[in-house]
């Protein structure tokens, strides 16, 4: 009888040891999210394109002249690539009409996964598995959370963050220290 309230007693160990480590596990890898998609549909910026030298010149009297673009203006753009999960859209970097910055992510898909980030760093973007890792290992900025894995969004970039030192993107998991896409910045 002793014997088998031992053996009783083991089993209830192993099943509260199982349902500990289960929930461990659920909890860090939150698996449901491969199957849950979060839409964000945010209000595009009006985006006016200036070339290079545009709006330095001092205004002249001519009535027929355009008036200087008053809105935000895209300063560097580019394409996500896939790194560990699939991921595509559109990153631009624009400086609002009251100078302050926005990072905007169009058409965006990625899968849906724990602890994701917006990051603009400096690292350079490779292609496949060498460019999973690359992205804090030099300066980066944290934008915040990925508010949502697919549509368009707005990522506001904190007034003191000087945006011609950063050069990518990415949409970087915290968890588990890798990128699931990023993009290279480019001048519009």
């Amino acid at each position: 009888m002793e014997e088998h309230k031992r053996r009783g007693r083991k089993w209830v160990g192993v099943l509260v040891a199982a349902t500990v480590v289960l929930g461990v596990g659920l909890y860090w890898f939150q698996p449901w999210k491969l199957f849950v998609d979060e839409t964000v549909e945010e209000a595009l910026p009006t985006v006016v394109h200036t070339p290079a030298g545009a709006g330095t010149e001092p205004p002249t009297s001519d009535s027929s002249a355009a008036p200087a673009p008053a809105g935000p203006e895209v300063l560097t753009q580019g394409s996500l690539i896939s790194h560990e999960h699939s991921t595509s859209g559109t990153v631009k970097l624009i400086r609002l009409a009251d100078g302050s910055h926005t990072l905007r992510l169009e058409d965006l898909d990625t899968s849906n996964g724990p602890d994701l980030r917006v990051w603009l760093t400096d690292a350079p973007v490779k292609e496949g598995k060498a460019g999973w890792k690359v992205f804090d290992d030099g300066k980066y900025v944290s934008l915040g959370k990925l508010k949502g894995n697919k549509g368009d969004q707005n990522y506001a970039v904190p007034a003191d963050v000087d945006v011609s030192a950063y050069t990518s993107v990415t949409i970087w998991c915290d968890r588990f220290d890798v990128s699931f896409g990023a993009a290279e910045l480019a001048a519009a």
